[in-house]
């Protein structure tokens, strides 16, 4: 099949007046998501093109602005399916049925021409050229846009009232708020803003001949707006692969449900939270394949491999959907799915130094699960414990994720041929490790610091579960303050984690600078004045502080300091890491 791509550069009035043109916002597209920033933007951008210097005679009809590219494809139905621009197409629309309405009681020469130029991009046109306001230019089918039946009432009404909330009403109204203003302001010029936007504001309408083609196109360009993320690429995939097996209304529906999983228990730094599970799924993919190169492929590149092979596997949706079940039950700590000492361990694991250890946990669920997916717990226990014995010891002898992936990569290759998880090539020698961790500086900024500080609050058998969703701060039992007004024969034990404990981020702000008789009312809770009840502290350790302590010395930071190294090296030798 040849790949024929239909170019051609459209002002407003051209692209949407144009006969053919019946856009389509498909199923597998994702909501609107432009906001009052967009919209801001796109409108000074506008405005000061199309009113240069708030001067209407300084524009230069020959001038043109650049809206940017719109890639569709044709398809059965003989309608333009937007791949590339939906948010760009859907605010324009928004702002051109402003003006519209707010042309609506205009009757001189230049007003009724130009409300009649509009009307015919919103709405398609009889054979006489009169528009057809039950027939729109443009139609959504986000099957996860429960707001676009609202998106279609306003073009067909232009009434976006106050008990509206969604993102189209919001957007309608600004733009009916920015038109007021300039009409109030710019009386005389209002007739030549919109339609200079008309005639000079220009877009690149790009149509494939088919939907890989559009995908391949998108996938090259920078778009000015919201870009399609990697799993929209990939959710056209499976509608494409459900769609001809007679299963998109199913699929559609379980989509949706996935996006709003992932929508509450991942946040990424980098794209979305459905990308997310389909970066841990690939883990798995990738250590099936025996893949140990520590150099990871983009997430996008990995899946569009012999042409989305992946994507076209029926298991792949339906793995997918377990793993995301499987993490919401793991931020919920859920009782029913895992022992007390498994959400232990895993609350302990959300303070990892890195990120790498979700990857290592998804790919032994995935290999382990039996049919009801779900694990042998003491045998997930077992796991558990030695990752993140080996990954907290590994950050402080290799520090950085990239390090960390030699040892994890293999491991994963063992895990999905169901060998034990040992790290054989990568034991500790005992007196180099303890050296390393007593001469580490444990500052708060490094994300071991806490990481240790968890490990050791749940090395007390008595430490009860924590919520995951608790704030906890770095506490200095041996306050930073007391330290500058008492002097100290080492200043550098301030930092050590024998100074160091988890504590509620509540607590901490109220307990910070005070001596450490001031802080045990901090931590084991108090009535204030008012006789209102303030909860003190989950640490265990801290409690037991409170009652079996008087103070907290230069000496005692010492003494606990030791304490948690040694329990981390026995801790090592127990989970067999030690050479």
């Amino acid at each position: 099949m040849s790949n024929n791509l239909i170019v051609n550069q459209k002002s407003v009035r051209d692209l949407f007046q144009d006969k053919n043109a019946d856009f389509l916002i498909p199923d597998y597209q994702r909501p609107y998501a432009w906001g009052k920033d967009e919209c801001d933007t796109l409108w000074d951008d506008i405005f000061e093109f199309a009113i240069p210097g708030a001067d209407a005679t300084k524009f230069n009809p020959k001038d043109e602005y650049f809206l940017g590219p719109i890639v569709t494809f044709l398809n059965e139905a003989k309608q333009l399916e937007v791949i590339d621009g939906q948010q760009r197409l859907t605010t324009l629309l928004l702002l051109l049925r402003a003006f519209y309405d707010r042309f609506g009681s205009m009757q001189d020469e230049n007003s009724v021409k130009t409300r009649e130029a509009i009307g015919k991009c919103i709405w398609k046109t009889d054979e006489f050229g009169t528009p057809d306001k039950q027939t729109l230019k443009i139609n959504s089918e986000v099957a996860t846009d429960n707001d676009k039946e609202e998106f279609l009432s306003i073009l067909r009404n232009g009434v976006a009232g106050d008990t509206q909330h969604c993102r189209y009403a919001v957007n309608f109204r600004f733009f009916q708020g920015k038109i007021q203003e300039f009409l109030d302001k710019f009386p005389g010029y209002f007739s030549y803003l919109p339609i200079r936007i008309l005639n000079n504001c220009i877009l690149l309408p790009i149509e494939a001949e088919s939907q890989d083609t559009a995908l391949r196109i998108f996938s090259t360009l920078n778009d000015r707006g919201l870009p399609l993320s990697d799993s929209d690429i990939f959710k056209a995939q499976f509608y494409k692969y459900y769609s001809t097996n007679g299963q998109k209304d199913t699929f559609i529906d379980q989509w949706k449900k996935l996006e709003e999983l992932c929508g509450k228990i991942f946040h990424p730094k980098k794209g979305t939270p459905v990308d997310e599970v389909f970066t841990r799924y690939m883990y798995f993919v990738r250590a099936n394949r025996g893949i140990k190169n520590t150099t990871t492929e983009a997430l996008r590149k990995f899946y569009e491999q012999n042409g989305y092979a992946i994507l076209k596997n029926e298991q792949t949706f339906e793995d997918l959907k377990n793993l995301a079940n499987f993490w919401n039950d793991v931020a919920n700590q859920e009782h029913e799915r895992f022992s007390e000492k498994v959400l232990r361990r895993l609350f302990v694991l959300n303070y990892a130094p890195n990120g790498m250890w979700t990857y290592f946990v998804s790919v032994y669920y995935m290999q382990h699960k039996n049919e009801d997916f779900l694990n042998n717990d003491e045998d997930f226990y077992l796991f558990l414990d030695r990752m993140t014995a080996f990954i907290w010891a590994y950050s402080i002898y290799r520090p950085g994720v990239n390090s960390l992936r030699t040892p994890l990569y293999q491991e994963m290759i063992n895990i999905v041929n169901n060998e034990s998880v040992e790290f054989k090539d990568f034991k500790f020698d005992e007196d180099e490790l303890r050296n390393l961790i007593y001469a580490y500086d444990f500052y708060n900024q490094r994300p071991i610091t806490k990481s240790m500080l968890a490990w050791w609050a749940f090395n007390d058998d008595g430490q009860e579960l924590l919520n995951i969703y608790t704030p906890f701060d770095i506490e200095h039992i041996y306050a930073t303050n007391r330290a500058s007004h008492e002097g100290m024969t080492d200043i550098r034990a301030l930092e050590k984690l024998g100074n160091k404990s988890l504590l509620e981020k509540r607590i901490n702000i109220r307990a910070s600078d005070y001596k450490f008789v001031d802080k045990k009312k901090y931590y084991e809770g108090f009535n204030t004045t008012q006789g209102v009840s303030k909860e003190g502290t989950k640490v265990v350790e801290l409690q037991k502080m409170t009652h079996e302590r008087t103070d907290f010395t230069e000496q005692d930071i010492q003494a606990r300091h030791k304490d948690i190294i040694d329990g981390f090296i026995d801790y090592l030798r127990k989970n067999g890491l030690l050479q």
